[in-house]
């Protein structure tokens, strides 16, 4: 697991590994990087384990609650168009809206997403 560091806390998670296989970890990987001045986290969806992605398992929401209790900004980024269901479809759209976690297409995005 490599960090890069953007500015204003941001950290950039660059692995060839799911580093969230499940609530847990993704524990850890919070507190490994709040421990490094970092609240503001970017990683790719191949890091994260396919059961996120389908939210009749619950781990997305166990997940995310644990970025929600520990004051973490997330962006996931990927393609998440190849998610045929309409629930994962709103899931993004609605957290898209927010500030807390959010899914985007492109390095850029996220970075210019969690600067603001």
């Amino acid at each position: 697991m490599k960090i890069v560091a953007h500015g204003n806390g941001i950290a950039e998670i660059i692995s060839d590994e799911i580093l969230m296989p499940d609530p847990g970890e993704a524990l850890q990987l919070i507190m490994d990087l709040y421990y490094q001045d970092y609240n503001k986290i970017i990683i790719r969806e191949k890091n994260v384990t396919p059961a996120f992605f389908d939210l009749k398992t619950g781990v997305a929401g166990e997940i995310l609650q644990k970025f929600s209790n520990y004051k973490a900004r997330l962006v996931i980024i990927g393609h998440f168009t190849r998610y045929p269901g309409k629930s994962i479809r709103d899931f993004i759209y609605e957290s898209n809206k927010g500030r807390q976690v959010n899914f985007l297409e492109s390095l850029d995005l996220a970075v210019e997403r969690l600067s603001k």
